[in-house]
């Protein structure tokens, strides 16, 4: 049948993720009639900011083969440690302000990425498994998150820091969403225009064969939970000022949403394969559906129901994708 046949080709070359966003799109659609306004489609984007730099990172140590479930745990701590240097800068030099933020930053995106390296280094250089690795960092890193605030919010940045990187903007474009795609295009290029982009696939695909093929194998695989753990930084930076507080209870789900957002995206969970625009698509699919149920008032617990559910049928339709092109080849 020629109507089959097509939509299995269409199904082996896209995926399941343009078929899901159609779906999404006509059932919140005709559940409210603001779902598909200019102002919710932009406010969509500027929501799924922080998940597009996470899932993008998370990509990194997906196609290396493994995974990160310390991401949720670095958005915290860099959220703590960055909102403590900032607070404790501004109460030194009050009239310093762009010095205060920057100190701020760099501390906090440091602190994160500092979780991504000790992953690295675990996963790398000692061949621990990255479910074990990057569990026992989630522990460890919430742990002194924790410990550092008591539980409490973190006060006392400056009103300047929320009003440029929470909820500013720059010619109609939220700041937020404009550091986003600066990180994105960085890392596209990288991805799909350097050698060390093809490393991370080489890897990925068959680490025994990257290795005999002269790639740094160990090296790869540090620089993916590096580039993870600093996209998960970047993400926690700008959460923070959104926020306008520095929280250790941030980024919960955030590690089942940005693996939910990269294998419903297409991104193997066997390595070596995924595209990062697709990876953003998934995003921002994902901060679709939540802006769609909560116009329709489905609450926040139910929430995760639904996204833990679409990670499932997205692994479903991985493992049918690849029955479909065993099929056509044979």
């Amino acid at each position: 049948m020629p109507a089959m046949r097509l939509i299995k080709l269409a199904f082996v070359r896209l995926g399941v993720l343009p078929f899901l966003l159609l779906f999404a799109v006509i059932v919140f659609a005709a559940m409210s009639d603001n779902f598909l306004t200019g102002r919710n489609l932009l406010n969509v984007i500027r929501q799924s900011t922080y998940l597009t730099l996470v899932a993008v990172g998370q990509m990194f140590a997906l196609l290396t083969g493994g995974f990160d479930l310390s991401v949720g745990t670095i958005l915290a701590i860099t959220s703590v440690v960055g909102a403590t240097a900032m607070a404790t800068a501004f109460t030194v030099m009050p009239d310093a302000i762009g010095i205060v933020i920057l100190i701020g930053i760099l501390a906090g995106v440091a602190a994160g990425t500092f979780i991504g390296i000790i992953n690295g280094i675990g996963v790398a250089v000692f061949n621990v498994s990255p479910f074990m690795m990057s569990l026992g960092m989630a522990s460890v890193g919430f742990g002194i998150a924790l410990y550092m605030t008591g539980g409490t919010p973190v006060y006392g940045m400056p009103i300047q820091f929320g009003d440029i990187f929470g909820f500013g903007s720059i010619y109609g474009f939220p700041t937020p969403v404009l550091v986003a795609v600066f990180f994105i295009a960085l890392l596209f290029f990288t991805v799909n225009w350097t050698r060390l982009g093809r490393y991370f696939y080489a890897v990925g695909g068959n680490i025994k064969a990257a290795r005999l093929s002269g790639i740094n194998t160990r090296l790869t695989l540090f620089l993916a939970y590096v580039l993870c753990g600093f996209m998960a930084a970047v993400a926690g930076i700008l959460l923070t000022a959104r926020l306008d507080t520095g929280e250790a209870n941030i980024g919960a789900t955030m590690p089942l949403e940005s693996i939910a957002a990269c294998v419903i995206a297409g991104v193997s969970l066997r390595g070596g394969i995924g595209k990062l625009e697709n990876v953003v698509l998934g995003a921002l699919f994902i901060g679709l559906v939540q802006n769609g149920m909560n116009l329709a008032r489905i609450e926040s617990y139910l929430q995760i129901v639904v996204i833990g559910v679409l990670l499932i049928l997205a692994v479903v339709a991985d493992q049918f994708r690849l029955r479909v092109i065993a099929s056509m080849q044979d």
